[in-house]
């Protein structure tokens, strides 16, 4: 899933990013609200995570915008106005979420899953034979045994699963599971295909290759 941040604040842009990366989500930022509004226009986002406070254009006007033109985007707005008014103003103009600075990682990240999961419109869980990915926790299971995942496995298990039986691009991928700035050739997308494909056959998941067009997480005979 892609997350774009628009926040002012050089410190806290860095600290988000890396933490939600780590996460397995690909992560851009924009440091004003014209570029973040630009971005808006020209990237398809999962969610966007807006300080009211920005430069060149207010978060409240990113918000109209956002708004005007795409009433599902999740927005959670991070903010350190915290006065009942904004609250108010901000979730009035459409925003999902509102959380005031300073803020805990951990609850961030959990907002972040909630308001992702809620948009997609999919349950907590989501099972494909033997494998079981709890979206709240981002922990994958096979016959109830955990998989250790690495955060760009994760996030390639998630994009799959929830295109199960559909075929998703090698382009796609790179656009679901990169940043801006971030080199990933499809090379480098097949070596984490091939290593999560290691760690999912043992339970009969089985992800096939359409030699030329991409991958398919196969969805089982009796589902």
């Amino acid at each position: 899933m892609r997350i774009l941040i628009a926040e002012d604040d050089a410190i806290i842009a860095d600290g988000l990013s890396r933490s939600l990366r780590q996460a397995g989500y690909a992560v851009d930022w924009a440091a004003n609200g014209l570029d973040a509004d630009s971005a808006l226009m020209t990237t398809g986002y999962d969610l966007l995570i807006l300080d009211l406070g920005l430069p060149k254009l207010a978060g409240l006007e990113v918000l109209k915008r956002v708004r005007a033109r795409n009433a599902q985007l999740p927005v959670l707005i991070l903010t350190a106005l915290d006065g009942t008014g904004d609250r108010v103003k901000g979730l009035d103009l459409g925003a999902d979420d509102y959380m005031t600075k300073p803020f805990e990682l951990a609850e961030l990240e959990a907002r972040v899953r909630a308001l992702t999961r809620r948009s997609a419109g999919t349950t907590p869980t989501i099972q494909c034979g033997t494998l079981t990915y709890d979206q709240v926790g981002r922990v994958a299971l096979i016959d109830g045994q955990p998989l250790d995942l690495s955060a760009r496995e994760v996030g390639l298990l998630e994009v799959l699963l929830t295109r199960m039986g559909r075929l998703v691009s090698k382009d796609q991928l790179v656009d679901q599971l990169c940043g801006w700035g971030e080199e990933v050739s499809h090379n480098a997308i097949e070596v984490y295909v091939h290593r999560l494909r290691k760690k999912l056959e043992a339970g009969g998941v089985r992800i096939t290759t359409v030699r030329g067009l991409g991958y398919c997480l196969e969805r089982p005979a009796a589902e």
